[in-house]
């Protein structure tokens, strides 16, 4: 009797052993790496934003884009001055997408044959000034406090450069600047820095500066916005992905997350 309890104890480890298996990986074996899906993973948190849309396209786009676009669309983007991109788009410069703040200049590289279809616009925007938040040289808006100030615009050829010397005619100012700037953040950046009693940027910009600056309206200019063109690039290196892309900007989140920024709707 004792025999026969030790040999059904003895069975009875065996076969655990057998179903437990061999918990140490041997010298040509090593553990499966645990599988992972969609499915599996955790359920998102209905709080947190959605992620940008990820894309290889790259997007050349107005300076005053560089805070809203990323949240878009996730894409190589270079921020500059209009007028500029489409000088690097004239040199070579390889772009999927442009994005204007303007429409002249959005003309200028249809006629130079750089865009390949019809350009949308997608927002607008219009001038203010803005001075440091002390407002120390006493600003009381676009009109003659500026005289002999140190006011800061953008160049001539930038969209917001132009908006402002028709702005000024409109409002029969003469305007002396101590710097144009290639685009409108270093405008914004050398009021908030205090190196400027005033500067001319767009309403976006100040808004995105918030306490850091002072604000005045420009007669006239929310009734003649600036108007912000996008269009793909002839013979974009990333054709799909520029597509995507322009699809992000124009389509329902993209139009809320530029009116989340100031901009208006296109016209």
């Amino acid at each position: 009797m004792k025999l026969t309890k030790l040999a059904v104890a003895l069975s009875a480890t065996v076969l655990l052993a057998a179903c437990g298996g061999n918990t140490t990986p041997t010298d040509t074996e090593s553990p499966a790496a645990p599988e992972t899906s969609a499915s599996q993973s955790a359920p998102a948190d209905p709080t947190t934003p959605a992620a940008a849309p990820t894309s290889d396209a790259i997007v050349f786009a107005a300076a005053s884009l560089n805070a809203v676009f990323p949240e878009i669309a996730d894409a190589k983007y270079s921020f500059d001055g209009s007028s500029g991109l489409v000088d690097q788009m004239m040199g070579g410069a390889p772009a999927d997408v442009f994005a204007s703040a303007d429409q002249k200049n959005m003309d200028k590289a249809v006629a130079e044959g750089l865009i390949d279809g019809d350009p949308v616009m997608f927002a607008t925007n219009y001038l203010v000034v803005v001075t440091p938040a002390d407002n120390p040289a006493g600003i009381t808006g676009f009109d003659a406090s500026l005289d002999g100030k140190k006011l800061v615009i953008c160049a001539a050829d930038v969209p917001c450069g132009a908006a402002t010397l028709k702005a000024a005619e409109a409002n029969n100012l003469t305007l002396t600047p101590v710097s144009e700037e290639a685009k409108v953040t270093d405008v914004l950046g050398k009021v908030t820095s205090g190196e400027a009693d005033a500067g001319l940027v767009y309403a976006t910009d100040a808004t995105g500066a918030g306490d850091a600056v002072q604000v005045f309206d420009v007669p006239g200019a929310k009734e003649d916005p600036n108007t912000y063109w996008i269009a793909k690039v002839k013979d974009a290196p990333n054709g799909a992905a520029a597509d995507a892309v322009i699809a992000a900007i124009t389509g329902a989140d993209g139009q809320a997350a530029l009116a989340g920024y100031g901009f208006g709707p296109a016209q």
